[in-house]
């Protein structure tokens, strides 16, 4: 019986308890002994490794998180850990891992690779920000975009009641995704990102003429990796003589009970991951795409800048009224 290992690395995201109970009941099925990694890539180097079994996984689909805990490890950019880590992954006879993250955890991923032998491992995307390269989809980000879905819904009932404009400040660090899906399926009237140039300016005519057409409040969705949603709320005030408000969501986009999509796409994910180390595979991504999972080297995905899928983009240049 080979011995298979998981852990979760950087941000996390609900579906990642689906993807550990998953990952336990498909090893156990395929003759494989399942191991717990605690704590990310500092559990490996601090050998917080424990053998799973079905009792560990049951009752935790629906919660957000993940039960064996996630880290960002500064330890692990060193050599000497990284040898650290592979002892112990020899020491339980583990031979194959599977790493649920982002871009940084896949590089990590990598490096094991690369400084090891006779282990293989696989990455599965999961990151609410959408923003790895040669996926369409990550693990979490169904989760999060209805947890943004009914905020807004809840602020909009405030912001018409009191004729206000809200800027409602949606997660991503370099990417706008978040936003944007957010922004187009709320009805919001504004949408900034990083990925579409904006003047401000070019709302206000429209949003006076809207105004006096009887519209008395405003959603404006934004990306935190612009850093201008005290701007924006400034700008309602200053220019339009709106009385506004700023609602920053931040990490309760991370959480809560996992939506059926996701949870799909955990067994999905998993299963594409250790079919895949079963079948040979020494390095690779599970990526989403054309309707279908495929297996990526670390290369196409890591070292690669994610682009918003152009259609998106397409659809977030009709806000500003420039249709």
């Amino acid at each position: 019986m080979k011995n298979i290992a998981i852990l979760c690395s950087g941000g996390d995201v609900s579906g990642m308890n689906a993807a550990l109970k998953r990952f336990v009941e498909y090893s156990i099925g395929k003759g494989l002994r399942p191991y717990f990694v605690d704590h990310g890539f500092d559990g490996l180097i601090d050998n917080n490794i424990y053998e799973a079994c079905y009792s560990d996984v049951a009752g935790i689909i629906s919660r957000g998180g993940t039960k064996i805990h996630s880290s960002r490890s500064k330890r692990f950019m060193e050599q000497s850990y990284r040898k650290q880590a592979i002892d112990n992954l020899k020491s339980h006879n583990i031979g194959y891992l599977v790493v649920l993250g982002g871009d940084g955890s896949f590089k990590g991923m990598q490096a094991l690779s690369d400084e090891s032998e006779g282990l293989s491992f696989a990455g599965i995307p999961a990151t609410i920000d959408n923003d790895i390269a040669g996926t369409e989809y990550c693990l979490g980000v169904d989760t999060a975009l209805n947890v943004i879905k009914y905020a807004i819904d809840s602020i909009r009932d405030t912001a018409s009641s009191f004729s206000r404009a809200f800027v409602i400040e949606a997660m991503g660090r370099e990417s706008g995704y978040l936003a944007l899906v957010s922004a187009l399926t709320s009805g919001a009237e504004m949408c900034l990102i990083p990925e579409i140039p904006y003047d401000l300016d070019n709302y206000k005519s429209c949003f006076q003429k809207q105004r006096i057409e009887g519209r008395d409040y405003f959603i404006a969705v934004v990306s935190e990796a612009l850093k201008n949603s005290e701007e924006v709320a400034q700008w309602f005030e200053e220019e339009l003589g709106v009385e506004s408000r700023i609602t920053v969501l931040g990490h309760i986009q991370r959480g809560g009970n996992t939506t059926v999509y996701d949870r799909l796409m955990a067994f999905h994910f998993v299963t594409q991951a250790i079919n895949g180390l079963l079948e040979g595979n020494k390095s690779s991504v599970i990526c989403y795409g054309d309707g279908g999972f495929n297996h990526k080297k670390i290369e196409e995905v890591a070292y690669k800048k994610y682009q918003i899928n152009p259609e998106l983009l397409k659809l977030g240049r009709e806000f500003g009224c420039h249709i």
